[in-house]
């Protein structure tokens, strides 16, 4: 007798935060600011200026061009102006950069 063993699948975003920024950008969409055809035509012009002569794996490439999609999306209509996104980013920076390994990451004035 044959015993066929079912594999588990595998998984459909490689990190956390792959799922974590499609489901914002889900959630985004839903609640009505930005359209998906206008989402597809951003993404695909990022895509595009990022070199579509390669394949993208679905890792973190394809979800950092995903990632300044929607960046550039906030950023026109002033929901994150990319001033404000570059500071946060920089000081969540500093502030992993400076978190012993273990401990919470926070940062300052929050």
């Amino acid at each position: 007798m044959t015993c066929l063993t079912a594999s588990a699948p595998d998984p459909v975003f490689r990190q956390p935060w792959h799922a974590q920024i499609f489901a914002l950008t889900v959630s985004l969409n839903e609640s009505g600011r930005f359209t998906w055809p206008d989402w597809v035509s951003r993404f695909s012009g990022v895509l595009a200026r990022r070199g579509l002569d390669r394949e993208l794996d679905g890792g973190d490439d394809y979800f950092n061009a995903w990632l300044e999609t929607l960046e550039l999306i906030l950023a026109e209509d002033g929901a994150a102006p990319q001033a404000e996104v570059d500071r946060l980013r920089d000081d969540w920076q500093r502030a992993y950069l400076n978190t012993p390994h273990g401990a919470s990451v926070r940062l300052s004035g929050l």
